[in-house]
């Protein structure tokens, strides 16, 4: 089991080893490649897994439930667990909600379960996205804007992926094909830069760091658990599930931190050591199926 679980996480953390690595000793400005990744290459890859298979909403609808429990609930357990430790839960509260399903969480499903699990893994790399523009924006900024959530490019492209999937239109092989090429880059790209991002941790807040990199998964999992044991779940929605309640912090809350004046430097702590902390939290997790 213990070979199991390091051949699906090690290609993962290498790649942000490597990115850790180059950024230390390069520093490059991740700016400018981030925006085209999110405006390129990863709507690429959500349209293809969507628009590449037919499938009914249907098919996804509990892991979408699911996916709504996992990323929602961690705010409720969250709050008590703010209040007690003296912590704003407009800092500890979002990170523990909103889970790297972009840069760690569709790469990892897709070498975890392979390339069946892609559409679900973007169903909720999706669920993910909307529910923290829409709540992060309302509830940091009192600012949102769904209009302008619908027009971010891997939104256009979950919806016409899906549409084409649901209406039974083949899409010529090669524009598909080219769709994927496209696509393929974007797993490495949010790995690696993720890796450079890594450079940045604040160690001066490592206290609300290490509860946030301990309290995301743990809260992840035991909903996700829940879940699935509640609503009797197949075995594959199951380890979809929790090793998506197992991921860390997304990036993004750092970025919505600094934006409306949040804490940044203890969103960027909880960010990075939960980041750091994967490594324990997604062996768990991967040890919990396996052994199931």
């Amino acid at each position: 089991m213990i070979i199991q679980i390091f051949s699906i996480v090690f290609p993962v953390f290498a790649v942000i080893v490597v990115g850790f690595a180059y950024g230390r000793r390069h520093r490059p400005d991740m700016l400018a490649t981030n925006q085209v990744n999110m405006d390129v290459f990863v709507p690429a890859l959500v349209f293809s897994a969507l628009a590449g298979q037919s499938f009914s909403l249907q098919d996804v609808q509990m892991i979408a439930i699911g996916g709504f429990v996992v990323v929602l609930g961690p705010g409720l357990l969250g709050l008590p667990l703010a209040r007690k430790l003296g912590y704003q839960p407009k800092t500890l509260l979002p990170p523990m909600m909103f889970k790297n399903a972009g840069n760690m969480g569709l790469p990892l499903l897709l070498l975890a379960f392979g390339h069946e699990a892609l559409p679900a893994a973007v169903i909720l790399f999706l669920i993910e996205n909307i529910l923290h523009f829409t709540i992060s924006s309302l509830w940091l900024g009192n600012n949102v804007r769904i209009w302008r959530l619908l027009r971010e490019p891997v939104f256009i492209a979950g919806a016409a992926g899906i549409a084409v999937s649901i209406s039974g239109v083949a899409l010529w092989h090669p524009v598909l094909a080219a769709f994927k090429v496209i696509g393929d880059v974007a797993t490495g790209l949010m790995l690696f830069a993720l890796g450079v991002r890594l450079n940045t941790a604040p160690l001066g807040e490592w206290r609300i760091g290490l509860v946030g990199a301990i309290a995301t998964p743990a809260s992840g999992l035991l909903l996700a658990a829940l879940f699935c044991w509640g609503f009797e779940l197949s075995s594959r929605e199951t380890d979809i599930l929790i090793l998506f309640g197992a991921l860390p912090p997304a990036v993004l809350n750092y970025m919505f931190a600094e934006r409306f004046g949040q804490e940044p430097e203890k969103v960027a702590a909880i960010v990075i050591l939960g980041n750091l902390f994967a490594l324990v939290s997604i062996s768990l997790a991967l040890a919990i199926r396996l052994a199931g």
